[in-house]
């Protein structure tokens, strides 16, 4: 008798965890789906951006921004990427001082590209440089500060996913097996890293400079 109940036990123990795993990969597969459902709603937003950028500009002429710069912060952005994908990976194998090292690596390289384009392309603090353009100069101010404005505020809202990612993995709220959260940003971050990409060539490197002096 006591062999036939430690048996059923087994077995309903077996069934209940078969039962979770199925949920969870359910509940898993509904996520992404919502997940790439609003970056394809995004997509219009920086699609509109990129469109109106072209349409005031043309495509023989772009603005005077600093190659240099635009140069590095993309290269830090393509970086940000790799550490983030070293994060999600650690997370898999379950190393999480290498996930904390990485994610954190990751918002730092976030923090340097914003630097970047707050001082060197908004001019913020014009004691260590002015910068060429302000929104309000003209309407070809107003569409360099509209799409790095926009793509800064997502990397921004990435940088705090990565924090609040960060601490709920600290309280041990992840797992190799279960980590949506941990997916999420990374796919996030990525995402954000590719409107970049197309960002860069439309501000940076399409068309002859046109010079027009701030105010």
């Amino acid at each position: 008798m006591a062999a036939v109940t430690t048996t059923a036990q087994a077995a309903a123990l077996h069934h209940d965890t078969h039962a979770g795993h199925d949920n969870y990969a359910a509940q898993l597969r509904m996520n992404r789906l919502g997940l790439w459902l609003f970056f394809i709603s995004e997509a219009f937003l920086f699609g509109g951006l990129l469109a109106t950028r072209f349409f005031l500009w043309g495509a023989d002429t772009r603005p005077e921004l600093d190659q240099t710069i635009g140069l590095i912060v993309t290269s830090v952005l393509l970086i940000s990427s790799v550490s983030m994908r070293l994060a999600e990976t650690a997370m898999e194998r379950g190393n999480r001082r290498a996930f904390s090292i990485f994610i954190l690596l990751t918002a730092l390289f976030g923090l340097i590209f914003l630097g970047g384009v707050m001082i060197y392309e908004w001019g913020l603090f014009p004691a260590i440089y002015k910068g060429h353009l302000t929104p309000w100069d003209n309407k070809y101010g107003a569409v360099v500060f509209a799409m790095t404005g926009m793509h800064a505020l997502h990397v921004i809202s990435g940088i705090v996913f990565i924090l609040i990612v960060w601490n709920l993995a600290r309280k041990g709220s992840f797992s190799p097996e279960r980590h949506w959260g941990v997916e999420s940003c990374a796919i996030y971050w990525h995402y954000v890293d590719v409107v970049w990409i197309f960002f860069y060539p439309a501000l940076y490197l399409i068309g002859n400079v046109v010079h027009i002096a701030a105010h």
